[in-house]
C-alpha cells in the first residue's frame, strides 16, 4: 500500500463526503480509491469512515486521524516547496470559483500576466454567481463579494466596488427620469436580481446624507446572474443597480444613463476566500498575492 497516497485519498473523502468526488478531484479510479481506504483501515485496525447510501462521514477515530493526516501532508508539502523553491516555479492545478462578471471583465483579461509569471500553474475556473461548497467541491479558493456567511473561512479583502443606478436613454425617454428613489416603486419597471441560493430578490439600496432607503419594487424582469442582469439593462427593460466597473464603459458610450446620482449605495466588499484547513501551497499563495494586486486596481475610491 502507498500510505501517503492512501492518506491523501482519505483526506479528500473526508472533505468531499463521497468516494466519487474524491476519485474525480484526485483523478484516481474509484476502485483504486476504495481499495486504498480498505487497506488503510486494515493496516490501522480501525474504521475511519462510515458509509451510507448518500454520504460518507468520518468516525470519531477517523476525525482524529484526519487532523493528523492533514498536518502531515501540509508538512510534506512545505518540505517539498522549501527544497524546490530555489530552482523551480510554483506548479500544479488550482481550482478557482468566481462570479461571472468578475471573471469576464477583470480576472480573465488579466490572466496573461499571471500565466507569464507562473506558466506551470494550471487554473480551472468555475464561473457562476452561485455559491459553492468549497471543501466538498475541491475548490482551492473563491472570489466573492458581500457579507461572508461562514466565519470559519480565511478571507482577504481585495477590493471595494461601487454601484451605479442606470437605464437606457430610450427607457428614460419613454418613462421619464426619476428624481427620487420613491418613484421607482410607482412608475417604473425594475431590472431585479435574485439570490441563486434562496430565490430571494435583492432590494435597491440608497443612502444620502445619513438617510437610507430600501426600495422593494415590482420587477419587470429579474435574473440571478450578473452578466444577464447587464444584458437586461442594455435591452431597455427597466432601471437597475449594477457595479460601476460594468456600467461605466456603456455610460461613456451613452448606451446607459446614470440616474439618482445624488444618492449612493454602500460599496460592495470583495474577498478572496479559502478554507483554514486547506494547506496554503506555494501555487495558491502566489495566486492570492497576485489577485490582491490585480483587483486593487478596480477598487473604487
Amino acid at each position: 500500500m502507498d500510505q501517503l497516497l492512501a492518506l491523501r485519498v482519505f483526506v479528500r473523502i473526508a472533505e468531499a463526503g463521497t468516494f466519487t468526488k474524491a476519485s474525480d478531484s484526485l483523478d484516481i479510479p474509484k476502485p483504486t480509491v476504495t481499495k486504498l481506504i480498505q487497506e488503510l483501515e486494515s493496516h490501522l485496525g480501525t474504521k475511519l469512515l462510515q458509509r451510507t447510501t448518500r454520504r460518507v462521514t468520518v468516525t470519531p477515530e477517523g476525525a482524529a486521524y484526519y487532523q493528523r493526516a492533514l498536518r502531515l501532508i501540509g508538512e510534506l508539502e512545505d518540505m517539498d516547496a522549501a527544497a524546490g523553491r530555489a530552482r523551480a516555479q510554483p506548479k500544479g492545478r488550482l481550482r478557482i470559483d468566481i462570479g461571472s462578471s468578475l471573471a469576464s471583465l477583470i480576472l480573465i483579461p488579466a490572466l496573461p500576466d499571471f500565466r507569464k509569471r507562473y506558466p506551470d500553474i494550471q487554473l480551472d475556473l468555475g464561473v457562476s454567481d452561485r455559491s459553492v461548497d468549497m471543501v466538498g467541491d475541491a475548490v482551492d479558493c473563491v472570489i466573492r463579494g458581500g457579507a461572508l456567511q461562514d466565519s470559519t473561512l480565511v478571507a482577504r479583502r481585495i477590493a471595494e466596488l461601487d454601484y451605479v443606478t442606470c437605464a437606457t436613454p430610450g427607457y428614460l425617454k419613454a418613462h421619464g427620469k426619476p428624481k427620487d428613489p420613491a418613484e421607482l416603486g410607482r412608475n417604473h419597471g425594475i431590472v431585479g436580481y435574485f439570490s441563486s441560493l434562496t430565490g430571494r430578490p435583492f432590494p435597491l439600496m440608497f443612502t444620502r446624507d445619513g438617510e437610507a432607503l430600501e426600495v422593494q419594487a415590482a420587477t419587470a424582469v429579474a435574473v440571478n446572474e450578473s452578466t444577464a442582469h447587464m444584458t437586461a439593462l442594455l435591452s431597455g427593460l427597466g432601471i437597475g443597480q449594477t457595479f460601476g466597473f460594468m456600467a461605466r464603459p456603456y455610460i461613456q458610450q451613452k448606451i446607459l444613463t446614470p440616474i439618482l446620482e445624488d444618492w449612493h449605495r454602500d460599496k460592495h466588499p470583495l474577498y478572496i476566500v479559502y478554507p483554514p484547513n486547506r494547506h496554503l501551497s506555494a501555487k495558491l499563495r502566489v495566486f492570492v498575492d497576485w489577485a490582491v494586486e490585480e483587483f486593487a486596481k478596480w477598487s473604487s475610491v
